[in-house]
């Protein structure tokens, strides 16, 4: 997490001491829940090792997958977090996955601490805002076919340990269709 952070903002000896201080870690085997709809999201996780997915379940009874993280990434359900209401989704990993974690109160620790975490805050929450835009804006440009090629692209040492359900409900196809897809990219 802090090389991360150290990437987007020049950090004292001090400020990282202090991330050090604020930092908990946690281990979940795979299929275990980080967070299960209708609980309020009071943490922002960071991936050192695994793969988590965010799912809802739709009016029909389906999981819908419309996020997966992966190492050196952060997860949350950022609404819920930021808004204190309760999540409408669920956070699972796919994978035997470690986390460090930032809870809310130690994230307000680390914002009344200084202007560079303030700013890094302000910078991440940004940088999520844009892949959130560039996700939506994929569904309306691009076809299924393009979006798992796209994923392929940025993540493709996941794309075999990810259930190929769950790898179709992102991409919004059938999983019939997927296999297709990744038949005529072979």
């Amino acid at each position: 997490m802090k090389a991360v952070f150290q990437s987007i903002q020049d950090f004292s000896a001090d400020e990282l001491s202090l991330l050090d201080s604020l930092i908990t870690f946690r281990t979940l085997k795979k299929g275990e829940l980080l967070l299960t709809e209708n609980q309020v999201c009071n943490e922002i996780v960071f991936i050192e090792k695994g793969i988590l997915r965010s799912f809802f379940v739709n009016h029909k009874g389906d999981e819908i997958t419309n996020c997966f993280a992966f190492e050196n990434e952060f997860m949350a359900s950022f609404a819920s977090f930021i808004t204190g209401e309760k999540a409408e989704e669920n956070i699972q990993a796919l994978t035997d996955t470690e986390l460090q974690i930032l809870d809310r109160k130690a994230l307000e620790e680390l914002y009344k601490s200084g202007f560079n975490w303030q700013e890094t805050g302000r910078k991440l929450t940004e940088l999520e805002f844009v892949n959130l835009h560039k996700r939506m804006i994929s569904f309306q440009k691009l076809s299924g076919a393009e979006r798992y090629e796209e994923l392929c692209q940025n993540h493709q040492k996941y794309i075999q340990l990810i259930p190929l359900q769950y790898l179709a409900s992102y991409l919004g196809i059938t999983p019939r269709h997927l296999s297709r897809i990744r038949k005529a990219i072979i």
